[in-house]
């Protein structure tokens, strides 16, 4: 209890939105007043009692429609930024490990794939697939896992060098055995910190691919392609499409005071030990 009290009124502040927004999108089907893509009423009718949040350029609810966007962006943003975690700590963890030409061949992939602007390269690769939630989330985590292989590796080398892993090494111990009961261990603090944040920005990555049409694909709602399917009201006053985006910016925000608040927490344990 006294380690929780010690995190800050702004990780609270963000650990609670995030924590609705959860609910919101797993209970959604629950709590939704509407179907996803019930046409319920008129086109872009105001807030009411009737509908809280309005409707939407087809008479949709736009409460129910956001509920269900969440349920979308939270569950492919958060597997692309798993699977990106699973193969960039992998390898950066073997290339910092085992050295030589392995470590050469893997950092020198990654960065001719950093080298390429990622939403271009996006862009075009969805645009000659199918475009579904498995194509998209397998691409945004091949992308997104560069990032996180520049990270494990930067840290698994500092790791590699210490007395620990070096007598594993002369115990005998396999290349995976001090991966995994040596290196990892000691690497969770900054890599979980970095989950939260590729998270955020997957969410931003989603919400872009979608706007230009490459996301999530209608019916299915998701925030970004709220935005981009009711952006045409803005120029009318009708505010609908700021609904989504302020989703969006709400949850960016609160995803990284959890995280400052985490690295802060961490930090100061450090350097009490020291």
């Amino acid at each position: 209890m006294k380690s929780l009290r010690q995190f800050s009124y702004g990780a609270w502040i963000g650990a609670t939105i995030l924590t609705l927004m959860l609910i919101g999108a797993i209970f959604a089907p629950w709590i939704a007043p509407y179907g996803e893509n019930d046409i319920v009423g008129g086109t872009w009718e105001p807030m009411s009692s009737q509908f809280w949040l309005g409707t939407d350029q087809l008479g949709r609810d736009f409460l129910s429609r956001m509920l269900y966007g969440a349920r979308a962006t939270f569950f492919v943003a958060g597997m692309a930024t798993i699977l990106s975690f699973t193969f960039g700590s992998l390898f950066g963890f073997v290339a910092a490990t085992v050295k030589g030409w392995t470590d050469q061949t893997l950092s020198r992939f990654n960065d001719l794939m950093m080298s390429i602007p990622t939403l271009i390269f996006a862009l075009v690769v969805l645009s000659t697939l199918d475009v579904n939630v498995t194509n998209l989330i397998f691409v945004m985590a091949i992308l997104d896992s560069t990032r996180v292989f520049r990270l494990s590796r930067s840290v698994a080398v500092d790791i590699a060098v210490n007395d620990y892993v070096e007598a594993a090494r002369l115990r005998g111990e396999g290349t995976l055995w001090v991966i995994f009961a040596e290196v990892l261990p000691n690497a969770l603090s900054p890599l979980m910190a970095e989950l939260g944040l590729r998270f955020a920005f997957a969410v931003l990555f989603l919400s872009s691919l979608s706007f230009l049409g490459l996301g999530i694909q209608p019916p299915q709602a998701d925030w970004g392609s709220m935005v981009r399917e009711n952006s045409s009201g803005i120029g009318f006053g009708i505010p609908a499409a700021l609904l989504p985006a302020a989703a969006i910016a709400l949850l960016t925000i609160s995803v990284n005071l959890v995280v400052d608040s985490v690295l802060n927490r961490t930090s100061s344990l450090k350097g009490g030990r020291d």
